[in-house]
């Protein structure tokens, strides 16, 4: 059984930041790619960033220059720096990792950017 728990989330005002993080436990044999994604009120779930195991990184064009994603291989973990945060980042953000070759979601943290 594999898990994923995220953290993080919270009420902040436009401009302000968060951390999220992403823990990976149970029976891991191979951690691949882990990424995080959003899903605003009405609209589709979107890819955020995502970062493999080699430490490649990807961005959606919305929130490069502003977010930073990084992992440690060792403690099966993804944290999501999230600076100047706008409105729009209002969302539920999802930890998603490849592990064992099958994708696996957490639970959602909400993330809510007041005016």
């Amino acid at each position: 059984q594999v898990q994923l728990a995220e953290s993080g989330g919270g009420l902040v005002q436009a401009g302000g930041s968060l951390r999220l993080s992403c823990a990976a436990s149970g029976s891991i044999f191979r951690l691949s790619a882990m990424g995080w994604y959003r899903q605003a009120p009405g609209k589709q779930r979107e890819l955020v960033a995502v970062i493999s195991s080699g430490m490649t990184t990807n961005y959606a064009d919305s929130v490069k220059g502003r977010f930073t994603i990084s992992r440690d291989n060792a403690k099966n973990t993804v944290w999501l720096q999230m600076d100047s945060l706008k409105p729009e980042d209002t969302a539920v953000y999802l930890c998603n990792a490849l592990i064992n070759l099958q994708t696996h979601w957490g639970k959602g943290t909400l993330v809510t950017v007041s005016s």
